[in-house]
């Protein structure tokens, strides 16, 4: 997709640009954890962090966001602190990205404009926490995420920890199916929760090792298929929330959402700091122990790309 780059906003870091140059392994990393997923300072520590990760495990990390109406891959430390503390900052779906550039604004992308922006770089492998999916109600609401129609039609591995666990997992997983995105357990056959390591639902799929779902990202390419993989990598078990504890505390949530007339991109954020709140902090950090753990594999498997021909 590197091709249809030409003429768009596009500003690829130099170490980034380097390395997709030389066939170096790099990961793509999101912004809107950073923008909207987490409080100040919190987010800036854990995005830098999750950049060292990357980095110590033999890869460069390539945060997205969108700078002044630029898409840049890869965050210097000024523009990684400036979308960490811009509270006015958008959050930007893969629809967004053309105004966020004629407005000159500041925005940070969500995983379907993470992977739209990661695939027009030249870059495979992206990490982030949980995906957007299919939202409780959406029977009568229709709100389903764009990530998942991005991941039938943008040929990106995207390394997380399921879906959160504040959706309708089972309907996600068939929205999925549907758009021939193949899910794999990393290690399980159970589908991962975001906050715990098991939904209920299983996936189809299963490897074991980054080596394997490497190759697995090059034979799917090699088909032609155009979708993205979604590689489902449980929270570790000693960060693992308990299910019917954040089940009760996301109902609770979704409920006071409902009553306060909460809808759209206004949703995800609000329980994320409402659930943040009940747990008196633990999801917070069972948040950002996925995300680290997230990074590491996406590194193992970017490496581990950059070896096959």
């Amino acid at each position: 997709m590197r091709d249809k780059a030409a003429g768009l906003p596009l500003v690829i870091a130099p170490e980034v640009a380097a390395a997709l140059a030389e066939r170096h392994p790099v990961v793509a990393l999101e912004s809107t954890i950073v923008s909207h997923g987490m409080p100040y300072p919190d987010n800036l520590a854990m995005a830098q962090t999750v950049e060292r990760i990357v980095h110590d495990h033999g890869a460069v990390p390539a945060t997205i966001a969108v700078i002044a109406g630029e898409f840049r891959i890869g965050l210097d430390a000024a523009a990684l602190k400036a979308i960490a503390a811009d509270r006015q900052a958008a959050k930007a779906s893969s629809r967004d990205l053309a105004i966020m550039a004629v407005q000159k604004r500041n925005a940070g992308t969500t995983v379907s404009a993470t992977m739209l922006l990661a695939a027009l770089a030249g870059i495979e492998v992206f990490a982030t926490g949980g995906i957007g999916g299919v939202h409780r109600g959406a029977e009568q609401t229709f709100d389903i995420s764009a990530d998942l129609i991005e991941l039938g039609r943008t040929p990106v591995a995207v390394v997380c920890a399921g879906a959160k666990s504040i959706l309708d997992i089972p309907k996600t997983l068939e929205v999925l199916e549907t758009q021939r995105v193949p899910v794999i357990g990393v290690g399980t056959s159970d589908f991962p929760a975001f906050f715990t390591r098991s939904s209920g639902c299983k996936t189809d799929l299963r490897l074991d090792t980054a080596a394997e779902i490497a190759a697995a990202i090059k034979l799917h390419r090699q088909l032609g298929s155009g979708s993205g993989l979604l590689i489902a990598n449980p929270i570790p078990e000693a960060d693992s929330l308990d299910a019917a504890m954040i089940d009760t505390i996301i109902a609770d949530a979704l409920a006071e959402a409902e009553q306060r007339g909460i809808a759209g991109k206004a949703v995800t954020p609000f329980l994320l700091d409402r659930i943040n709140k009940l747990t008196a902090g633990a999801s917070l950090k069972a948040n950002i122990a996925l995300v680290k753990n997230n990074a590491a594999l996406a590194a193992q498997i970017a490496v581990e790309r950059a070896k096959l021909a």
